[in-house]
């Protein structure tokens, strides 16, 4: 016996649900929502993306610290020719402060780390700046990231390690008993930062030489 095609069949792209359960009025705005497909509520890279509103982001806090770091080093030199009679500072700490007469070679120090530190992470900012304008292009494992990670980990390592050293200096010779020097301790948390940006820069060659290998397959 030979069954019959039913005389409606369903076309290519119909709902199955029987035309009882479709309303034939506009649904409700949580009902559309409800049944809506569901989306991705956002890109991670390319035009559009998270990744450009960071590269934005990145964008105004490299100016800024440019104009921070090109302000103190105009304080820097101006530091060599400012009269400093009778000036003084107070440097506090937990058990106290301690007032210090206010010297050239003292101010030059504390500019200049100053200097130093906003100067290494414009830095890393900058290396970092370039490593989402390859991600907003789409196009996250570029050779040159490998290079950028390191710098930015290699940067991160001195600048962490540039900060340890002039906090013990201040606390051993120019503030005795005021301030405390940073223990070991204290330099676990940057060191296992730099170690990640290591790790981070070895994934990314490994991405970048099998999309190398990919493009000689092809």
């Amino acid at each position: 016996m030979r069954l019959l095609p039913p005389r409606h069949p369903l076309k290519r792209g119909e709902a199955l649900s029987p035309k009882w359960l479709t309303p034939k009025w506009p649904a409700p705005r949580w009902l559309r929502a409800m049944t809506a497909p569901l989306k991705a509520p956002f890109r991670a890279l390319g035009p559009g993306s998270v990744s450009s509103v960071l590269k934005v982001a990145l964008d105004v806090a490299y100016i800024l610290l440019w104009l921070i770091t090109g302000l103190l080093l105009l304080l820097l030199v101006a530091a060599v020719f400012i009269p400093l009679d009778n000036v003084n500072i107070t440097v506090s700490g937990e058990s106290g402060g301690r007032q210090l007469p206010l010297t050239r070679m003292l101010l030059l120090f504390g500019l200049g780390a100053a200097t130093a530190y906003f100067g290494g992470f414009m830095l890393i900012l900058r290396s970092l700046r370039r490593i989402f304008r390859t991600l907003t292009m789409g196009d996250p494992f570029h050779p040159d990231n490998v290079r950028r990670l390191r710098q930015i980990g290699l940067t991160l390592a001195v600048v962490t390690g540039g900060v340890w050293l002039a906090q013990g200096f201040v606390a051993a010779r120019l503030a005795p008993g005021v301030m405390d020097p940073q223990g070991l301790g204290e330099l676990l948390t940057p060191i296992f930062s730099v170690l990640i940006v290591f790790v981070l820069a070895e994934v990314f060659r490994e991405g970048a030489r099998l999309r190398r290998e990919s493009e000689l397959t092809i």
